[in-house]
C-alpha cells in the first residue's frame, strides 16, 4: 500500500520551440504536466511511489498521459477516464530568464470533474500523507472533491499538505484567497510562493523582504497549520514549524532557511512541484526541517536544468550524485 496519496489535475503542457512572448511562439512540443501529476512523478522517481487520483479525458491526450504515468510506475487504479470531457491543455512560453507565461485551455475539462462521490474508504485506506493543489479549487465539482478529501484526510489523521499554485486566469466563479483560507482549516503543511501570497492579498515585495515574518504570520493566522515552506525561486526557501510538527522536537516555533543552489536554468516550469516532491519525501521520513529544505531545493534546482516539468524531474540516484556537487559549489562560492 502506498502511504502517500496525491490528488489533482493532469494536463498536457505545450512547451515552446523558442523563447519569447506566447503570442510570438510558432512551434510547441507536447509534454505531460499538471502540478499534482508532477509531484506524483517526482516522488516516484525518488523511490516513494504514491497513489495518484486524477481525471483525464477518453481522448488521445488522455491516453498519452495514462501511458506516461504508468511508465513512471504510477498505478492506474485511481486514474479516472471521462467519456465526455476533454483532457486539459496548457500552452507555455519562456522568457530569457527561463520564467514562464501560461495560457490554459481547460474549460469544463476532465480534471475539473473530479467528483466527491469518488472519495471512498479505499482511497484513503493506509494513507499517512495526502497532498493537494489549488487549481482544482477553481471549478466544481473538483472544488468540492478537493475540500472533501482534505477534510476526510485530516479527520483520519493523515498529514495533509497543500500548494495554492495561484493561476489568476483560472479563477472566475470563486475567490482565490477565501478558497485557500477555507482549505487551510484542514492542512498541516503549506508550500507557498510570494506570488501565491500576493494573490491572497499579501504584498509580495514585503514577503521577499521579510519571508520569516510571512511564514510565522501564516502559522498564526491558520491554527491547523504546523509547517510553512515559502519558496523564493533562485533565492532558495524558508520554512517554519510549530511544536506540533513531528520534525520540530522543541517547545517553540523553529525557522530554517536555505539559500538555494547555483545552476544554469533552462526552464523553471515545474520547479515548485519538484520542491514539493522533495519536501514530502524528506518530511514524511520525519527528518529535520533543515535537511528537508536542502534536499527539496536540490530537486528543484536540478529540474530547472532541462526542459519540461515532469520530464526533467531527477531520480533518487541522480539527486544523491548531484547533492555533493551542489553543496560543494555553494560552499566554494566566494560570496559565502
Amino acid at each position: 500500500m502506498h502511504e502517500i496519496l496525491i490528488a489533482g489535475e493532469t494536463l498536457i503542457d505545450f512547451l515552446p520551440g523558442e523563447r519569447g512572448e506566447l503570442k510570438a511562439v510558432e512551434t510547441f512540443q507536447k509534454r505531460p504536466g499538471g502540478a499534482p501529476a508532477n509531484v506524483a512523478v517526482g516522488l516516484s522517481r525518488l523511490e516513494r511511489t504514491p497513489a495518484f487520483w486524477t481525471r483525464v479525458g477518453e481522448d488521445p491526450f488522455g491516453d498519452f498521459l495514462v501511458d506516461t504515468l504508468a511508465a513512471e510506475g504510477l498505478s492506474e487504479a485511481y486514474i479516472d477516464r471521462d467519456p465526455t470531457a476533454k483532457t486539459g491543455l496548457a500552452f507555455v512560453s519562456l522568457g530569457e530568464d527561463a520564467e514562464r507565461e501560461f495560457s490554459f485551455h481547460r474549460h469544463e475539462s476532465a480534471d475539473t470533474r473530479l467528483s466527491p462521490e469518488a472519495i471512498d474508504d479505499a482511497l484513503l485506506e493506509g494513507r499517512e500523507w495526502v497532498h493537494l493543489g489549488g487549481v482544482t479549487l477553481a471549478d466544481e465539482p473538483a472544488r468540492s472533491a478537493t475540500f472533501e478529501l482534505a477534510s476526510r484526510a485530516s479527520e483520519q489523521g493523515c498529514t495533509v499538505s497543500f500548494d495554492p499554485n495561484a493561476r489568476a486566469e483560472l479563477w472566475s466563479d470563486f475567490a482565490f484567497g477565501s478558497s485557500v483560507d477555507q482549505i487551510l482549516e484542514s492542512v498541516d503543511v503549506l508550500k507557498i510562493t510570494p506570488e501565491d501570497l500576493a494573490a491572497m492579498g499579501y504584498d509580495s515585495n514585503d514577503v521577499r523582504n521579510g519571508p520569516e515574518s510571512a511564514a510565522r504570520s501564516l502559522l498564526t493566522a491558520h491554527p491547523a497549520l504546523h509547517t510553512v515552506c515559502l519558496t523564493l525561486g533562485a533565492a532558495g526557501a524558508i520554512a517554519a514549524s510549530t511544536p506540533e510538527a513531528p520534525w520540530n522536537g522543541t517547545e517553540e516555533t523553529i525557522v530554517s532557511t536555505h539559500p538555494g543552489y547555483e545552476v544554469n536554468p533552462i526552464d523553471t516550469t515545474g520547479a515548485g512541484d519538484a520542491f514539493t516532491a522533495g519536501m514530502i519525501d524528506t518530511l514524511s521520513r520525519q527528518t529535520t526541517l533543515e535537511t528537508a529544505l536542502g534536499r527539496a531545493n536540490a530537486v528543484a534546482a536540478l529540474t530547472t536544468t532541462a526542459q519540461g516539468a515532469m520530464t526533467a524531474l531527477p531520480t533518487r540516484a541522480a539527486l544523491e550524485t548531484a547533492l555533493d556537487r551542489l553543496v560543494a559549489a555553494s560552499e566554494s562560492d566566494p560570496e559565502e
